[in-house]
């Protein structure tokens, strides 16, 4: 590989996808990028009027080229030395995706496929790492949470839920009244997949692994044939791509705890999936169901698990609203009541399965709501979508995202049913 200096930098930096913050570091206003995936112990400082620099660097520009596009956009001259000390920081940090990154990702990779099991990564700060401290924790949210008595029981089949993502201490009103409601049609449940928001997924991307996550109750086995059959229909190379986000993404996790412990410990079989941002079609036209690669690999997963009684999660948040995520102004009383207007219509397309409604909302509204879960929730649907289905949502809240309350993060739950006739005359 060309380098820009002998420590062996690319000559074309390409800076990972990341999200800076803005800093005060000794009365100096710095951005501050660190490796979202956790591979690198340190992060890096950049003073803020370079962050155009950063934005040049997308794999396009030699050092040259950084300092002259430097200059059109700021009209300063940058010394080439101090570009590439820069980027020499960034890379330490691994920060640069074609530079030392590839290398220290690989060797995390293999370690993650021959470790027995995907570790745990928020066992201790989220949620006890022991059946009884799990048991003792759910109980008590379920006996926190009231849920309706005397609902008759739905006519139908549990195919799909929504299920949120966010940490338990602020969800566990809305995961404990879901599970709760769910929990009399888990019983025959053969397979579960789970489409969890990637957070740090590329466009379009959907991401299985074939390694097994693991609960205070142990491992829930991944169905090897169904991900293998998934990776031949995508290509090997683009289905494991991304494969390094499982290690750390919470999405699949904390929905699989309260999947493996309503199914009280037993080891029903799983497709753990991973979903990219979408934004390119909610920015853009079309659907998501019209990408080659998400169409086929939908269309194998409903093929590879016909005649078996299958269950759905998308585990995704809704909104994330306020200045914690870019907006100008707090959530105040009656922005909160708006959003929860918005919600409420967002919940009525996913209960009445309706996948092109719930994307062309976010669409309409330019992604106003920063609905973290389009992705899982989309797929899910889409999944669903020749079945005849009726849903039922609960649990809704808006979850403080600041110390200043003045930013939210909006969750619910959902059930999906498949009628009892149409799932009989299969």
């Amino acid at each position: 590989m060309a380098s820009d200096s002998v420590r062996g930098l690319p000559s074309r930096p390409k800076l990972r996808l990341l999200e800076p913050q803005l800093v005060d570091y000794q009365g100096q206003q710095m951005i501050y990028l660190h490796d979202s995936l956790g591979i690198a112990k340190d992060g890096a400082l950049i003073p803020q009027p370079l962050a155009p620099l950063l934005s040049l660097c997308d794999g396009t520009r030699d050092v040259t080229g950084l300092r002259s596009g430097l200059l059109m956009r700021t009209g300063d001259t940058l010394p080439a030395h101090i570009i590439v000390q820069i980027l020499q920081q960034l890379d330490d940090a691994l920060l640069i995706e074609n530079g030392a990154y590839q290398d220290a990702a690989a060797e995390v990779v293999l370690r993650y496929r021959a470790a027995r099991h995907r570790p745990p990564s928020h066992a201790g700060p989220v949620y006890p790492v022991d059946v009884a401290g799990l048991t003792q924790l759910i109980d008590d949210y379920c006996a926190e949470t009231t849920v309706e008595q005397g609902i008759d029981a739905p006519q139908g089949s549990l195919v799909g839920m929504l299920c949120p993502h966010i940490d338990y201490a602020r969800g566990n009103r809305t995961y404990s009244e879901l599970w709760q409601r769910a929990k009399p049609s888990l019983d025959d449940v053969e397979l579960v997949i789970v489409f969890g928001t990637d957070h740090s997924g590329g466009l379009g991307m959907i991401t299985p692994t074939r390694q097994n996550y693991f609960t205070p109750h142990g491992e829930l086995p991944t169905d090897m044939e169904i991900v293998d059959g998934l990776a031949d229909v995508l290509g090997e190379s683009r289905a494991f791509r991304e494969e390094i986000h499982h290690i750390g993404e919470h999405s699949i996790e904390l929905a699989s705890v309260w999947l493996h412990h309503f199914l009280n410990g037993r080891a029903c079989s799983v497709v753990p999936i991973l979903c990219g941002s979408l934004h390119h079609f909610v920015a853009g036209e079309g659907y998501p169901s019209e990408d080659q690669g998400i169409a086929s690999a939908l269309n194998y997963l409903r093929d590879a698990t016909a005649g078996r009684k299958t269950l759905v999660i998308a585990a995704g948040d809704l909104a994330h609203m306020g200045p914690a995520f870019g907006d100008s102004a707090p959530m105040d009383a009656v922005a909160r009541a708006k959003l929860a207007a918005e919600d409420s219509s967002s919940m009525t397309d996913i209960c009445n399965g309706d996948a092109a409604g719930f994307f062309e909302r976010s669409r309409a509204e330019s992604d106003s709501r920063r609905i973290c879960g389009i992705s899982p929730i989309y797929l899910m649907l889409e999944f669903l979508n020749n079945m005849e289905l009726f849903g039922e949502s609960m649990g809704y809240d808006q979850c403080p995202a600041d110390a200043q309350g003045g930013s939210v993060v909006s969750i619910a739950g959902a059930l999906l049913y498949e009628s009892d006739s149409m799932a009989q005359s299969k």
